[in-house]
């Protein structure tokens, strides 16, 4: 599942967060990445551990708390805290898969069943920088406006082309799903998204309050908690 989630953030946030990233101290992206993707990655990132990265970070998960499309589709347990990169200069991620476990500040391991790009930078303001996401249906080029959110399965291969004009600045994250399944997470989402526009039509009917049995019941032979 591939799924464009609109105005996580609103333009306001944007531009705060955007003046601290600008006025931030940036670190060779290759910190964070896995063997094969540090042979491929050329971008910058803020360090992790950095305090205004834990209070960005903040900032974004209490944004997705807020978005009901991306809970339901995300089904979120558990989150790696959110990084933040650049790309610029001719800054490019080649092809890769992101890691399957992520070990979190606490020490804990983290299965990553989704990964996320929050974008912070409009598409007008470069060029290049499409994230390109590898699935059975074919490859997708994905260049959203600031404030948008991209939700893809961890085990896609993926890309980042080449910034040629501009900086490209966004946040990503894993995190680890309820349901591990991306097949069943789709399948609830298709099913939480049509009860949602059948009660706005008929309201609480005897055959949506069953349909609406059937999802939580699902959910409940599905969510690994």
């Amino acid at each position: 599942m591939l799924l464009h989630v609109p105005q996580v953030l609103h333009a306001q946030a944007v531009r705060d967060m955007r003046a601290a990233l600008d006025a931030a101290d940036w670190v060779d992206g290759r910190a964070t990445a896995g063997a094969q993707g540090a042979g491929v990655k050329h971008n910058q990132q803020l360090a992790a551990d950095s305090p205004l990265a834990r209070t960005l970070g903040r900032q974004v998960l209490q944004a997705l708390a807020r978005s009901s499309l991306f809970r339901a589709a995300a089904l979120p347990q558990r989150f790696v805290p959110p990084l933040f990169n650049r790309y610029q200069g001719g800054g490019r991620y080649g092809m890769h898969v992101d890691g399957a476990v992520q070990v979190l500040p606490d020490g804990e391991n983290l299965r990553t069943d989704l990964s996320c790009t929050l974008f912070l930078t409009d598409p007008q303001d470069y060029d290049g920088g499409e994230l390109v996401v590898a699935d059975t249906y074919g490859t997708h080029e994905v260049k959203l406006p600031a404030g948008d959110l991209i939700l893809y399965p961890s085990t896609s291969l993926h890309r980042v082309e080449p910034v040629t004009r501009g900086a490209r600045v966004s946040c990503f994250f894993w995190l680890q799903s309820m349901v591990r399944d991306d097949g069943q997470r789709s399948m609830l989402l298709e099913l939480d998204q049509a009860l949602q526009k059948l009660r706005a039509r008929h309201g609480d009917s005897e055959e949506i309050l069953a349909l609406t049995a059937l999802y939580h019941n699902l959910l409940r032979a599905w969510a690994l908690t």
